[in-house]
């Protein structure tokens, strides 16, 4: 009886103690017959997760905030000119500008009417202005380079192949020296050899020299005088076929009618084409001036290296040293020093 009794009374205790934590958490925790209750808790449990410095405004918050940040814009040119204001109004163009278009369409008008004049020519529909004599003079000149062409060609070709020789007897010669120490029996046939190809090499290093200065006069007279009279027959040419095109263009406007709009357009062809009439005159007074001197130029140049080439080849070829050396200086042509140099004991 005792035992059941205490067992009653600690099950009555334990039973309080349940109603009481029972009540306490009922207390504590939501309604649940109150549905918004339900959703407020939840939310405030999940940013209980999340922890509040991660909390995002919503959308239309932050996109109210930043349009708020941004700087109002005064800089506008619409803006600027609805309001009546404006500090930077827009410019028209500038001179330089309306020059360098004006300078486009001019050279766009004369480039169209040069190749309609140059199409005109080849193919037998247009008249061109010819100076027979000046033109012969200038045949004569082009023929004159290609033909000093080949020459400078054939000339460097003989320098080269000859400045091998000279190295394949520089180099008999030194095996020669070789052989006479080596070989007491023919020492002095080597000996006899070996001085013979230094003596050859050296006329050889001497004929070179006259050679070089021969070819590089030549190329100074064809890629320099030459090329330098050529080149203002060049822009000669150009400015004839300037002046044809302008005067073709003149001679049409004068056959046509006569009318208010059409004289304005031939005051303005005239103007033109007196501007490319004197631009061909200097031209072609520059040309003649520049072939005449040209051809005594030719003259001097030609007489004095063709001379030298004479001279040079004969006397190395004949063995004639002195003569060799006396034409060197006849032309003041110097020899670079080919020699070995000295041991740091000799200096």
């Amino acid at each position: 009886m005792a035992e059941s009794q205490t067992s009653q009374a600690v099950n009555g205790i334990e039973d309080d103690r349940f109603e009481q934590d029972l009540k306490e958490m009922l207390r504590d925790g939501p309604v649940l017959n109150d549905s918004s209750s339900t959703v407020q808790s939840g939310a405030m449990t999940k940013v209980d997760s999340v922890g509040p410095a991660s909390i995002k405004p919503p959308l239309y918050t932050a996109g109210m905030q930043r349009s708020q940040t941004f700087p109002t814009s005064t800089g506008s040119p619409n803006m600027s000119a609805r309001n009546g204001g404006g500090t930077n109004p827009p410019r028209p163009f500038s001179q330089t500008a309306s020059s360098k278009l004006d300078s486009i369409k001019e050279w766009s008008l004369n480039t169209f009417k040069c190749t309609k004049q140059l199409l005109a020519e080849r193919l037998g529909k247009g008249s061109r202005t010819v100076d027979l004599e000046l033109e012969s003079k200038i045949e004569v000149l082009r023929d004159t380079q290609r033909r000093y062409s080949n020459v400078l060609k054939l000339s460097r070709a003989l320098t080269n192949h000859f400045y091998h020789v000279v190295q394949t007897q520089r180099a008999l010669g030194e095996d020669f020296a070789e052989l006479a120490q080596k070989s007491p029996e023919l020492q002095e046939e080597f000996n006899y050899n070996s001085e013979t190809q230094k003596a050859l090499v050296r006329n050889g290093e001497t004929l070179l020299g006259a050679l070089n200065f021969f070819t590089s006069s030549i190329n100074t007279l064809i890629n320099k005088t030459m090329e330098d009279s050529l080149e203002t027959i060049k822009q000669y040419e150009a400015a004839r076929i300037e002046y044809d095109a302008y005067r073709t263009d003149l001679d049409t406007l004068q056959l046509g009618p006569k009318n208010p709009q059409t004289i304005p357009r031939l005051e303005e062809a005239k103007r033109k084409f007196q501007l490319h009439k004197d631009k061909f005159d200097k031209l072609r007074e520059n040309v003649s001036v520049k072939l005449q001197f040209l051809d005594e130029n030719k003259i001097k140049v030609m007489h004095k290296q063709l001379l030298l080439f004479h001279n040079a080849i004969s006397a190395y070829f004949s063995g004639n040293q002195s003569a060799l050396d006396t034409t060197l200086k006849q032309f003041n042509i110097k020899l670079k020093p080919t020699g070995d140099s000295p041991s740091w004991l000799e200096q």
